[in-house]
């Protein structure tokens, strides 16, 4: 069941089970293996993508419901494809909607559903939907009590939403509690529910159950409890066993209490031959477990580890500082990151927080530990702040030896730091994580344990890559998920290392450049990697381009908007997502991008959380700062414009080549390789919701059409994609003739020497007779600049790839070009016939 090329489709938003039917024939001739889906079950109204499931055992009627499902299982089954499901255990919606959800707002702690939601039950149910509190919203009479349209029993009425009231509170003087007006009265009523209506700015500091991540509208699940796993999975499980679902995707595993014992169930339910892999992320030399049943990732690290082959490591300190020049002072990116982290731990987590910190009292009292609140709080705030990955993964009964040895080693490193709390304390918590407490604490102990663990990997996310990647942007191309948040060096011979890594640890998991949450689209990725080639380049378009737009920059009370660096921003996010065929005088062009750029510079600002907030926006800078971007894109503003794309035309023509060249990579190298839906053309997406989009799906079946490469000396054919949806298509079908070359076969990495040997990357793929060499420019900027065209072969002169034994005096085919070619012992790049990209396969004796 292992896929040999992934394809995947968000559902909603225009896609549904029949629409997705009907590319089945595209998806076959691409190559593509498994269609690999979004979630399916049944979400909240109008959700636009599915992870706020109201039904985990109903498939969306929004979508198609279990009749059209039923029809695209069976297209994929006559077509040969199989598939794969995203599903979402670690929570579900806080919707009324939610039948589950609203059994349990309704009795409480009585209701069977009760400990299904991970529901703190030693306090009120909060219910963080309200624009105001309780007391205020009754007081300005937009709260009152009236018979739920859909039940007909009363509710509290707010807007369009009835809470229904617990029936103890009700029942028996129904019509006397409908008559309700009085304000004391109402806040009385409210006193009697098993839930506590309040403000959805208290949600940070009190919440009663745990959430996703920052979301309040998520609950997270008790799946660990059999009961509720048997719950959530029915369908699941049945659509598997059925044979429909050849594969599950598993959603932020690092969110539930025991990821290890849940992917054994998963595995044991599942059975051996189904397909899985985990949404987790995985930081430089970090590594899955070696035990847990599963192919691998969802490959964020994969997207990390193509930076190491496309940056310009030995230019990337210019580029630093110019952007250090116009922030104006160096940047200390490792006291960046504590300080995200300071305002996450103290402010957005501050619940989740205060929840650890009220155990780890709880314990202390228990095992007669003199340690007060505010000493306990230091140490468990610095290290909380100084854990470097997603988290570990102790259980209730204590911690595994891997996770030990992480925990010391962040341990020596927070009493080693300037910011070394009470190391009595600091010991006392590391006690509880090892579960060296008395028996008396141990229950209390696996509770933390599970909490920290749960709170470590929302704390690195909304820190890293929501908070940080939004603040500093000298290159958005590294400001990735999965990236790391500290500058460090790039180098070709790690990319070989891991590569190798990936195969002996995880060969069969998948390998993405684009998904539903990466913050910019694979193309755009590839673009914005050549300003490390060209910074000073880059500082003076960016120096000319603002003095172009200069009359749009406000003084404001808390100063000048925008600011150096947020232009910075600006211009290098507008290079990513231009289109590749946008031209200033397109008018209709234009104003589609401003709609797009708009909504994006509203979520950085915010995400930034420097000047502006989600919780408390400062209107009069984010409006300075959408004039500002609306002008940049006005079709009125032709000088700049005029300018903009003229300079930005060699970032474009070297980011082609390297979107190329990722792809290459993605299709060759360890890892079953994924097409987000569209990428197998060019995706220059911002982050979500616009790289969630629907595809043109019509431009890109016709473009298929034509079986024969284009010529890739033709710039036309680049700037559509065509040249890249070609050669996946080539190669995919190579995938599916030889699975175990791609699946086992060595990684080999391979060296050129020469005049253009930095800029080349090549590799191997050797099993039993198959072999396969992949050669792919890199850093070619310099090259194509002031050329009209992308490569050709009269680059590579001078340029030679030494070849091993196994790989030498052996005949190849192009399998772009179709010409074979008797390689001795060393290919002559200026001799072959170069597409930009080579991938020479071997003839055997059978196939000649």
């Amino acid at each position: 069941m292992i896929p040999t090329a992934t394809y995947r489709i968000q559902f909603r938003n225009g896609m549904t089970f029949d629409r997705a039917a009907a590319l089945v024939p595209y998806l076959k001739r691409l190559g593509i293996s498994h269609l690999y889906a979004s979630p399916i079950f049944t979400a909240t109204s109008g959700s636009t993508h599915g992870y706020d499931v109201t039904d985990a055992n109903e498939i969306d009627p929004s979508i198609g419901g279990r009749e059209g499902f039923d029809r695209l299982a069976k297209t994929l089954k006559d077509a040969g494809l199989g598939l794969i499901l995203d599903i979402v255990p670690n929570h579900m919606a806080t919707s009324l909607e939610n039948g589950w959800w609203r059994d349990v707002v309704e009795h409480g702690e009585k209701s069977r559903y009760a400990r299904h939601f991970d529901i703190d039950w030693t306090r009120r149910l909060t219910l963080p939907f309200l624009g105001d509190t309780f007391e205020a919203v009754v007081e300005s009479g937009e709260i009152s009590v009236k018979p739920d349209p859909q039940t007909g029993k009363p509710a509290f009425a707010y807007f369009d939403t009835f809470y229904p009231l617990t029936p103890e509170s009700w029942q028996g003087r129904e019509a006397q509690v409908l008559a309700l007006t009085d304000k004391a009265a109402l806040e009385q009523l409210h006193e009697c529910q098993p839930y506590r209506l309040m403000s959805w700015r208290d949600a940070p500091r009190s919440l009663s159950f745990r959430r996703f991540f920052e979301v309040t509208g998520l609950v997270g699940m008790r799946v660990e409890d059999d009961a509720v796993f048997d719950d959530t999975h029915r369908l699941i499980l049945e659509l598997v066993h059925s044979g429909a679902v050849d594969g599950l995707r598993i959603d932020h595993v690092d969110g539930l209490a025991d990821p290890k014992r849940y992917v054994e169930k998963l595995r044991q339910k599942a059975g051996p031959d189904c397909y899985i892999t985990v949404e987790k992320i995985l930081g430089k030399g970090e590594h899955l477990p070696d035990d847990w049943p599963i192919s691998g990732t969802t490959g964020y690290e994969f997207i990390a580890s193509l930076s190491e082959v496309l940056v310009d490591d030995e230019q990337l300190d210019q580029l630093r500082h110019v952007y250090e020049s116009v922030v104006g002072k160096p940047v200390d990116m490792k006291a960046e990151l504590r300080d995200a982290k300071l305002l996450m731990v103290d402010r957005n987590f501050e619940g989740e927080f205060t929840r650890l910190l009220h155990l780890a009292l709880a314990i202390a009292e228990a095992d007669n530990v003199a340690l007060d609140e505010p000493t306990l709080r230091a140490a468990l705030r610095e290290l909380l702040i100084a854990f470097p990955v997603y988290r570990t993964y102790g259980t209730l009964q204590g911690m595994p030896a891997e996770g030990q040895a992480l925990l010391a080693k962040i341990v020596a490193k927070v009493k080693a730091s300037e910011f070394a709390p009470d190391e009595d304390a600091l010991d006392f918590i590391t006690r509880i994580l090892l579960g060296d407490v008395s028996a008396a604490a141990a229950d209390t102990a696996g509770h933390f344990r599970t909490r920290f663990q749960q709170l470590t990997g929302p704390l690195m996310a909304k820190s890293v890559e929501d908070t940080l990647f939004f603040r500093q942007s000298m290159g958005l191309a590294l400001n990735e998920v999965g990236a790391e948040p500290v500058q460090r060096a790039f180098s070709l011979d790690r990319f070989h290392k891991e590569m190798k890594t990936r195969l002996e640890r995880q060969p069969d998991a998948i390998s993405s450049t684009s998904t539903h949450d990466t913050k910019r689209g694979e193309d755009a990725r590839a673009r914005l990697y050549t300003l490390t080639e060209a910074p000073q380049m880059w500082d003076e378009c960016v120096a000319r381009w603002r003095q172009m737009n200069q009359t749009k920059v406000v003084f404001l009370n808390d100063g000048t908007a925008p600011r150096g660096v947020d232009t910075w921003m600006l211009y290098q996010a507008l290079a990513g997502v231009w289109p590749a065929t946008l031209h200033p005088q397109d008018e209709a062009g234009l104003k589609a991008l401003e709609e797009r750029f708009l909504a994006f510079v509203e979520k950085a600002l915010r995400e930034a959380k420097l000047r502006t907030d989600w919780v408390d926006s400062n209107e009069a800078y984010e409006n300075v700062l959408r004039d500002y971007a609306r002008h940049m894109l006005d079709p009125a503003n032709q000088t700049f414009l005029q300018d903009f794309h003229d300079g930005l035309q060699p970032f474009v023509r070297a980011g082609l080549v390297n979107s190329l060249t990722q792809t290459v990579i993605k299709l060759a190298a360890p890892g079953v390789p994924d097409i987000y839906q569209g990428s197998e053309a060019l995706n220059f997406s911002l982050v979500d919701p616009d790289n969630r989009r629907d595809p043109d799906f019509a431009t890109l079946e016709r473009m298929l059409d034509d079986d024969e490469l284009p010529n890739f000396t033709v710039q036309e054919n680049w700037l559509t994609g065509q040249v890249k949806q070609l050669v996946i298509a080539r190669v995919l079908h190579l995938r599916q003739q030889k699975p175990m070359l791609f699946r086992r076969g060595d990684y080999l990495p391979l060296s050129a020497t020469g005049k253009r040997a930095d800029n080349v990357i090549a590799f191997a793929r050797v099993h039993d007779e198959d072999a396969l060499i992949v050669i792919a420019p890199r850093l070619v900027f310099g090259a194509l600049h002031g050329g009209p065209e992308l490569p050709n072969t009269e680059l590579w002169t001078q340029t030679e790839i030494p070849l091993p034994e196994r790989l030498a005096h052996r005949r190849y085919r192009n399998i772009l070009s179709g010409k074979e070619i008797l390689l001795t012992d060393h290919i002559d790049l200026n001799s072959v016939d170069s597409c930009s990209s080579v991938l020479l396969q071997q003839v055997n004796s059978s196939e000649s």
